[in-house]
């Protein structure tokens, strides 16, 4: 079997382990579809792992040692890669942090606080501080850098993933921040549907219930993964890709986009707002 370019396992620590992995595979005979047999990954995937461009789920670092015969190596490193990946990170959205770099598409549903990656320095910058209030200015930046630095996928040419972001109206009409930085805020959003990069959507406080009102939740699919859904509160989050809950979440969630204003409205809406806020005013209701 040949062997594929050396990869230089001293860069990191996911290098190294990608490439522990990809020695241990071609010691095996076993080319790259050969050993995902039985899992339920692509060769792509399973590619990116061996270059460190990827961290190693645990069922399937469990799959490498079962199949590679190797007492649990991989499934003991796995924790060493999610470190080594999470820099200025929570440990729980370490998955979606490398998730959104692959994803095909994106689709959240944010009823308190707008999404990560379409936020603002200052107005992720006042959800870390009010969340952290003791907190040296060093770690807040640190984390509003790290945030930003999520939103860099809408500035590829290519692979950016379809995203689609539900928002509350009170979002928008209760602002967190001062005139003229939410009107910078909501310009982002604004440039960045116009641009084709997203699609916003409205909940208007008027609409009565709906579906998914406790919790704020983003759906990730892959080209060659199984889908996850990642759901947040303020100091904790969930990573769930039980085939059942996910079927469940997805379904709530496209009950949800029923419920939501069109996009057009809710873009003109927004851009609207974005107007009020720069003239000093504060829109009281957006409809």
């Amino acid at each position: 079997m040949a062997r594929g370019k050396d990869i230089d396992g001293s860069m990191s620590v996911p290098t190294f382990y990608g490439k522990e992995l990809r020695w241990k595979r071609e010691a095996a005979g076993l080319s790259l579809e050969a050993f995902l047999e039985g899992s339920f990954y692509g060769k792509t995937y399973l590619s990116d792992i061996e270059h460190g461009e990827r961290r190693m789920p645990l069922d399937l670092a469990r799959h490498a040692d079962r199949v590679l015969d190797t007492d649990g190596f991989f499934e003991r490193r796995c924790e060493d890669v999610r470190k080594a990946k999470r820099s200025g990170h929570a440990a729980y959205f370490e998955k979606v942090l490398e998730a959104e770099k692959y994803a095909e598409s994106i689709e959240e549903w944010c009823p308190i606080t707008l999404p990560g990656l379409l936020q603002t320095a200052p107005y992720a910058r006042a959800l870390v501080r009010s969340a952290h209030p003791a907190a040296s200015d060093e770690w807040v930046e640190e984390k509003v850098e790290a945030r930003l630095s999520r939103a860099r996928l809408f500035e590829t040419d290519h692979s950016v993933p379809e995203y689609w972001a539900i928002l509350h109206e009170s979002l928008i009409a209760e602002p967190i921040l001062s005139p003229p930085e939410m009107a910078e805020q909501l310009d982002r959003i604004v440039a960045l549907a116009e641009q084709r990069r997203i699609t916003p959507q409205i909940v208007p406080r008027t609409c009565g219930a709906y579906p998914l009102m406790a919790a704020s939740i983003k759906v990730m699919t892959f080209p060659d993964a199984p889908p996850l859904i990642y759901t947040e509160a303020s100091y904790s989050g969930d990573t769930i890709d039980d085939p059942g809950l996910v079927k469940q979440y997805r379904k709530a969630y496209d009950r949800l986009r029923a419920v939501a204003l069109s996009p057009d409205t809710s873009l003109a809406m927004i851009e609207a707002a974005a107007e009020d806020f720069r003239n000093g005013d504060q829109p009281d209701r957006l409809e």
